[in-house]
């Protein structure tokens, strides 16, 4: 199950990487009562995403350490995507 687990979180934090969601969108989409499928205390555990107040609303982001994990993995990031791109 630990394989599952850990694409899950990779897909996680791939679907953060591409643009800013909401506390309500992120567990809309990733909540689970199962317990051997724990992504988003495992990626919280790990310091992969973070959470801060917006305005009236909690945003989720994925952290450098969820960066640098996509990128061992070979995904490139919105935001290093950025930095590479001609000026």
């Amino acid at each position: 199950m630990g394989d599952v687990v850990e694409a899950l979180i990779f897909d996680l934090l791939e679907w953060l990487a591409k643009s800013e969601r909401s506390y309500e969108e992120v567990m809309d989409a990733w909540r689970t009562s199962c317990p051997k499928l724990p992504v988003w205390e495992d990626a919280n555990d790990r310091g992969f995403i973070s959470q801060k107040g917006v305005g009236s609303r909690t945003v989720v982001e994925i952290t450098r350490a969820g960066m640098e994990f996509l990128q061992q993995r070979g995904i490139t990031t919105k935001e290093e995507s950025k930095r590479k791109a001609p000026a």
